[in-house]
């Protein structure tokens, strides 16, 4: 049996987590792009006030594997670190049930009873696709998928990223990611 650290930073506290592995390790995909790829410009935001918005806001399907034993519910957050200058959040979900394997395409771009809407930075509790100014290099959406020991109902609509990484804390079973890139094609 692989014994893993996992070192992560959360509202100022270093936490430290042991994740015992028995095979592969958890791990979160996409079949419409791979890690470190670009996303389809269906998958960028759609807000026609926002010129830089130039897309379906369809969300990608992701799916994960190999979860950490003694999860209950999962935690997804999608940032654009590039976003804005300081970062973006674009969707937190949370209290995602440990029986939910994934979400399939556009699934996230609405309210749904697999996930509880956090809220991003622009305020919404769904997905929002990139919306990256024209000229600019590829923004880095990175995917962060976290197993956690808490029940999925624990957690109230509505955290932040911040609240709710402060709400993980001692509660992380483990993590992964994924990331898919995006450029304005104008």
């Amino acid at each position: 049996m692989k014994i893993t650290q996992l070192f992560g930073i959360v509202v100022g506290t270093l936490l430290l987590v042991t994740v015992a592995e028995a095979g592969e390790p958890f791990n979160i995909t996409s079949s419409s792009f791979l890690d470190g790829t670009m996303l389809s410009k269906k998958n960028a935001g759609a807000n026609k006030a926002n010129p830089n918005c130039v897309g379906e806001n369809v969300s990608p399907p992701l799916s994960w594997t190999n979860v950490p034993q003694g999860t209950a519910s999962f935690a997804l957050v999608m940032t654009d670190q590039e976003g804005r200058g300081t970062g973006v959040d674009h969707w937190i979900a949370y209290g995602i049930p440990a029986t939910v394997k994934g979400f399939v395409e556009d699934e996230a771009g609405k309210p749904s009873d697999n996930f509880i809407g956090g809220k991003g930075t622009a305020g919404q509790t769904i997905y929002l696709g990139p919306c990256v100014p024209p000229g600019q290099s590829p923004h880095h959406y990175t995917f962060i998928l976290i197993a956690t020991d808490l029940d999925p109902k624990a957690l109230q609509p509505g955290l932040t990223k911040s609240e709710l990484f402060e709400k993980l804390a001692g509660h992380v079973k483990g993590s992964t990611g994924i990331i898919g890139l995006f450029k304005n094609p104008l």
